[in-house]
């Protein structure tokens, strides 16, 4: 006897499919071998992780915890929903020391269990069934996916960014906040959401089209949702004057934030949010029925790390030199791209990614790549239709690989 049906909106296909979740499938080593590839010999540009070494320090927090009988127990408990106040407080601190950002109190601060759940809290907490939501266009794969878990009937607005043909980011920046104020009056969407550096073109948003948007939309009662997963990895010095955006100056914005890329805890899951009071006691209440609370032993590690860090000034070597390893791989991704694909590829800004447009479908492009040269490519749509005819190449599993990214990217222009 088969089970009772499954959700309609799952059943009936309504959901979307994750494009990353898709080509790694194509790229089960049990699939590979069966399309005649070696799984020794394939190049994978697809993946969105770090392949840096966590902070030393911070795996020494973990020993000492571990050795330790009565804190090890005591760490087994529940933590307040909302995070340990030390861990509030060190994020806070962390803040301060690396970017400035001025007024943030206790009373700001929400901690998650990841910035993915996070991110579907807000959704829970900020809008109403059918409401609107403002995207970039292009911008991360897994928002789509989560609108449609969100309340019921939720619509998305894109907002195109990119210059689909030539992948020039924010070509005209006048002209993309003029096509923001005009969503606003022409659908009056309750939230706009991005990242910044930017998945996937790994392009930063410019500080006065930032500062305009947020202005445009808080003169709209419109909710700004800002993604910093990649604050840490940029690659402009100074750092540009958003990272100290705060929601003590615009109410309507909301700071969402990842442990993972930083130091590398993809799967120490943990983020974090810093909004207005009211929004942090919302989003609590929200948080006490999906994550109940974070990880205890994971935010006391964190916060136990970032004292002493930030006391001995070793954060700030740990980041710098971590930093310094991306931008090497992005400019050389960037360059590998342009000559041996010939075609247009900017130096990332931050993060782990870039876009380069290849003149076709790039869903078959990349499954054509695949076959031929054993690489993994992202396919671009699912980020956006101004990447139809495009892909996302990561550059941070190869981190330490400058040879295998150039061997990858000459594998495609002779395939090209």
């Amino acid at each position: 006897m088969p089970p009772p049906s499954i959700a309609r909106r799952l059943r009936e296909g309504d959901l979307e499919r994750s494009p990353i979740r898709e080509i790694m499938k194509l790229a089960d080593p049990a699939n590979l071998v069966r399309m005649g590839l070696d799984p020794a010999e394939v190049i994978s540009f697809a993946g969105g992780w770090v392949a840096h070494e966590a902070p030393e320090g911070l795996r020494r927090v973990y020993a000492e915890l571990a050795e330790d009988r009565e804190l090890f127990h005591d760490l087994g408990a529940y933590s307040p929903t909302r995070g340990l106040p030390r861990a509030r407080a060190a994020l806070l601190a962390l803040d301060r020391a690396l970017y400035g950002t001025e007024g943030l109190a206790d009373e700001h601060v929400l901690v998650g269990a990841s910035s993915t759940q996070l991110t579907h809290s807000l959704l829970t907490t900020l809008l109403d069934p059918g409401d609107r939501v403002v995207l970039f266009d292009p911008s991360y794969a897994n928002y789509g996916p989560q609108l449609a878990l969100g309340p019921e009937g939720l619509e998305a607005v894109r907002l195109p960014v990119l210059d689909a043909r030539t992948c020039a980011w924010m070509p005209d920046p006048v002209e993309i906040t003029s096509a923001f104020r005009a969503i606003l009056q022409a659908h009056a969407p309750r939230l706009l959401l991005f990242s910044s550096p930017n998945n996937p073109t790994g392009r930063l948003v410019p500080d006065d089209v930032f500062v305009a948007l947020v202005e445009a939309a808080a003169a709209a009662d419109c909710f700004v949702v800002a993604d910093l997963a990649y604050r840490t990895q940029c690659f402009v010095d100074p750092p540009p004057t958003q990272f100290a955006a705060s929601p003590v100056t615009w109410p309507n914005l909301i700071r969402l934030h990842s442990n993972s890329k930083w130091c590398r805890g993809l799967g120490r899951r943990l983020g974090w949010v810093e909004a207005a009071p009211e929004v942090i006691r919302a989003l609590e209440i929200v948080q006490q029925s999906t994550a109940l609370c974070p990880d205890t032993v994971h935010q006391y590690a964190l916060a136990v790390y970032l004292e002493r860090a930030l006391a001995d000034g070793s954060l700030r070597t740990y980041l710098d030199e971590t930093n310094e390893t991306y931008r090497r791989a992005g400019a050389h991704t960037a360059r590998c791209v342009r000559e041996h694909l010939g075609r247009s590829c900017a130096d990332p800004d931050g993060g782990l990614y870039a876009v380069v447009d290849v003149g076709r479908d790039g869903d078959a492009f990349a499954r054509e790549v695949l076959s031929e040269t054993g690489v993994i490519l992202v396919p671009g749509a699912g980020f956006g239709p101004s990447l139809r005819s495009a892909v996302r190449i990561s550059y941070g599993p190869l981190v330490h690989d400058l040879d295998r990214i150039e061997e990858g990217l000459r594998r495609v222009g002779r395939m090209m």
